[in-house]
């Protein structure tokens, strides 16, 4: 079985750089600020934030507009009035308040790839391509990156020109739920008083709906409890604000949520089709620092993500990959359990997951530390072709196959018994050594095209030939 390393090599840029606000502790310290600046010229202030602009205008877009928006965001914080000041002096004030934030300084790796959903204007033999990683920056912080290309008919990729900025996604806190959303989730939740959610209106804010309970519900300490876990539910089931007018490439979903702050992990985009509806589906591990909860993303055309949160008993350990259609009517999924065996779960609910079984334990030498999926299968005539992680050894990392049964994918038909893809040595150095790594693959007629991590610190490509790999694999059918 030929298989064919690119050439192609990116790697973490630390010039990979959003805008944040910069939060000072301390009561006294953003009156200090104000303050200083207030007695600042006219012309001075001029001056400097003509050097700032200068120095910053170049490595994001709008960057006056980030200025401005967090001085609106200080006059909250200020008891002080400070709408008097000149629009200079407002700029001025919120440069410093503003940070920037390079998402790429540690790591870039973990990628998934879809078809993009626009695949017109092409060549014969060519298909479009969107491809996410997770980039890593100070503090282990994780987010979501995105890159696009085409792959053609002799399986050249070219990536897109990527845009000169980084642009963080903002939240939605416009957005709108229902009243049966909010009692879904909370029918899931031990302890919460259904007729809270009951006394809501059938649409509202996440704003308007805690400042309707809490003054409902004021001197009723019982319901105090209640009011928490549905804030922790907006908080984790969000929407981000319309991105249409940016380049895919330039997109970056950083953590929205407390459940996430400490990261967005691994996400396994796959691009799901029901009947003549698709839709794509991320699903990630969110990271506070000390819990791990599986979140979806969910797009039509990566413009408007919408977050939301899984829930069930089997909703417990990392790496959720669903599966890219309905298997007897039933959404299905693929996870490991236990932190070393990987399961298989099917729901009529894409939101609850409640039971999972067994697929499959550690076997072979090169995964006896554990095993887990490495993004969602693809669909073939033979069967679903699941890539696999083993970690083994020194804690190395290989990429392997399994073939699942496509009426019956709790039954393993064929499998490697060899890594499929493993680090040679050009690339066992890195953030993490010994690491291969990828979050999904693309077909591409009779073709795989696998986008993997290499140690942490660059992503390749590999192409095997479908029916090459397909003939490789060991029956086990009987």
């Amino acid at each position: 079985m030929k298989i064919n390393k690119s050439s192609i090599r990116f790697y973490a840029s630390a010039e990979a750089v959003i805008n944040q606000f910069l939060y000072l502790p301390g009561e006294d310290r953003v009156k200090n600020i104000v303050e200083r600046i207030r007695n600042f010229s006219e012309e001075e202030v001029q001056e400097c934030l003509g050097d700032v602009l200068k120095d910053f205008s170049n490595r994001h877009r709008n960057i006056e507009e980030v200025f401005l928006k967090h001085f609106n965001k200080i006059t909250k914080q200020f008891n002080g009035d400070i709408s008097s000041f000149s629009s200079e002096r407002k700029l001025f004030l919120g440069s410093f308040f503003t940070k920037e934030y390079s998402i790429q300084a540690a790591a870039l790796f973990n990628p998934s790839i879809v078809p993009h959903f626009d695949q017109q204007n092409l060549k014969q033999g060519e298909q479009r391509f969107i491809m996410s990683l997770r980039a890593t920056g100070e503090g282990h912080i994780s987010s979501i990156v995105f890159k696009t290309g085409i792959i053609d008919d002799l399986l050249n990729i070219t990536l897109d020109k990527e845009s000169e900025y980084f642009t963080c996604l903002q939240k939605n806190h416009g957005a709108k739920y229902s009243r049966q959303f909010v009692q879904k989730c909370t029918s899931l939740l031990h302890g919460f008083k259904n007729e809270i959610a009951e006394s809501l209106p059938d649409n509202f804010t996440a704003k308007e709906a805690i400042a309707i309970l809490k003054n409902k519900y004021s001197s009723d300490e019982s319901a105090a409890n209640s009011i928490k876990q549905l804030e922790e539910i907006f908080d984790t089931n969000y929407e981000l604000q319309s991105s249409s007018r940016l380049p895919i490439n330039e997109k970056v979903i950083f953590p929205n949520a407390k459940a996430e702050r400490m990261g967005m992990e691994d996400v396994r985009f796959v691009k799901f089709i029901d009947g003549n509806e698709s839709v794509y589906y991320g699903s990630y591990t969110a990271y506070d620092g000390k819990h791990i909860k599986t979140q979806l993303i969910e797009t039509k055309d990566f413009d408007v993500f919408k977050i939301r949160t899984l829930y069930g008993a089997a909703v417990s350990d990392k790496g959720m990959a669903l599966f890219p259609e309905k298997v007897n009517g039933k959404y299905v999924m693929t996870a490991r359990q236990g932190g070393e065996k990987m399961s298989i779960m099917f729901s009529d609910d894409l939101y609850s997951w409640e039971n999972f079984q067994l697929l499959m334990e550690p076997e072979y030498s090169w995964e006896l530390v554990q095993l887990g999926n490495c993004g969602s299968p693809v669909k073939t005539d033979a069967g679903w072709l699941l890539l696999t992680h083993g970690v083994g050894a020194m804690r190395t990392y290989v990429i392997s196959a399994i073939l699942l049964d496509l009426k019956d994918p709790s039954k393993i038909i064929a499998r490697l018994d060899k890594p499929l893809i493993k680090a040679d040595e050009s690339e066992r150095e890195g953030y993490v050594p010994n690491v291969v790594y990828t979050c999904g693959l693309l077909r591409h007629g009779n073709m795989l095209i696998i986008p993997y991590a290499v140690s942490d610190s660059a992503t390749g490509f590999v192409t095997i030939e479908l029916n090459a790999l397909l003939d490789e694999m060991k029956n086990l059918k009987n």
